[in-house]
């Protein structure tokens, strides 16, 4: 009973200080959460829970702040992550299901986070080696000259034209087509390659149009000028923490110029579907160890990217947790359907 009511104590400051930027007092607790006891247990409560690291006292005769022991123990006592509201839900619908491609579903996911979180949001775009491909569809421009458009289940989509040294027409562009997709569709990149290097190897000698569509279409898979793309938005949030996070935003804000180091704050959140809070120290670089990182995979199984927010340790995690998760699942099932 006792450790439940310290947790509760732990709990009741850290919403309270996430709110005023305040350090908390025993008073204040009791009158604002209700915990049915007397200032003088919250004191003694408040003393043992700073004994043990989870809280400090910034000043003598302050209340307590909590520590990165402190929120971490609160984000691993969130038994679930909170549903969206209903508002909440038909927000995420409404912006996101307009997006018309890859680059807008993006752009508006960083936005749709910022706006919700209040805090920085980074979203990286789909790594094309844990791609599928969707589709291939192979059209005539003119009897010598075919365009070759190549599907990704990130909802990306490449296109190349492909020059022929002999005319090809209705029937066999037909069988190539027929060919092309039997190889590549529902393959991983990888996979893919390899498949068509042999549908290639195997071609006849008077069968130039396989060779060449099948350069191309590999030439595009190999194409990773996006897979350390990140997209931020919501810089200026930063600005609503005042003095006490002073000394973190220039850090931070030259780190949010570095793709690299952005996709190590992402970390591994990619693998598996769940979110990652990473408090403080915690995270890889120690100049930004005023800041928390939540992060989740996003794409069919989690897995092609990743997508977080950035901020301070005094961030709302049940609230950042919620939108961080229900933002990945509407892009997850955006790309499963485009």
């Amino acid at each position: 009973m006792q450790e439940d009511r310290r947790l509760a104590v732990l709990r009741a400051i850290v919403e309270d200080y996430v709110a005023t930027e305040e350090p908390v007092g025993s008073k204040a607790l009791v009158e604002r959460h209700g915990l049915n006891v007397s200032p003088a247990t919250i004191r003694n409560d408040m003393a043992a829970l700073e004994d043990e690291g989870y809280l400090t006292q910034p000043h003598t005769s302050a209340g307590r702040v909590p520590t990165d022991k402190g929120y971490r123990l609160f984000v691993d006592r969130l038994t679930t992550v909170r549903p969206m509201s209903t508002a909440e839900r038909r927000a995420i619908s409404a912006l996101l299901d307009g997006a018309v491609d890859l680059d807008d579903v993006i752009n508006r996911s960083v936005r749709l986070l910022a706006q919700l979180t209040r805090q920085v949001a980074v979203v990286q775009y789909p790594v094309l080696s844990r791609s599928t491909v969707r589709h291939v569809e192979i059209v005539a421009m003119t009897p010598t000259r075919l365009l070759t458009v190549l599907i990704l289940s990130t909802g990306r989509v490449e296109q190349r034209l492909v020059e022929l040294v002999e005319e090809i027409g209705d029937e066999g562009l037909t069988r190539l087509r027929s060919r092309i997709n039997l190889a590549a569709t529902g393959e991983t990149i990888g996979e893919a390659i390899t498949a068509l290097g042999d549908l290639a190897d195997a071609a006849e000698p008077a069968d130039p149009a396989t060779t060449a569509v099948v350069a191309a279409l590999v030439e595009a898979m190999s194409d990773h000028r996006s897979d350390e793309r990140i997209v931020v938005g919501g810089t200026a949030n930063l600005a609503r923490f005042g003095d006490s996070f002073d000394t973190a935003i220039r850090p931070l804000l030259e780190a949010l110029e570095e793709q690299v180091i952005l996709l190590k704050l992402l970390g591994e959140a990619n693998s598996g579907g769940a979110l990652t809070v990473r408090i403080g120290a915690e995270g890889p670089f120690q100049e930004l160890a005023a800041t928390s990182v939540v992060a989740t995979g996003y794409g069919p199984g989690d897995g092609l990217a990743s997508l977080g927010v950035v901020g301070p340790t005094r961030m709302d995690y049940p609230n950042t947790m919620a939108a961080v998760r229900a933002v990945a699942r509407y892009v997850s099932r955006i790309l499963d359907e485009s």
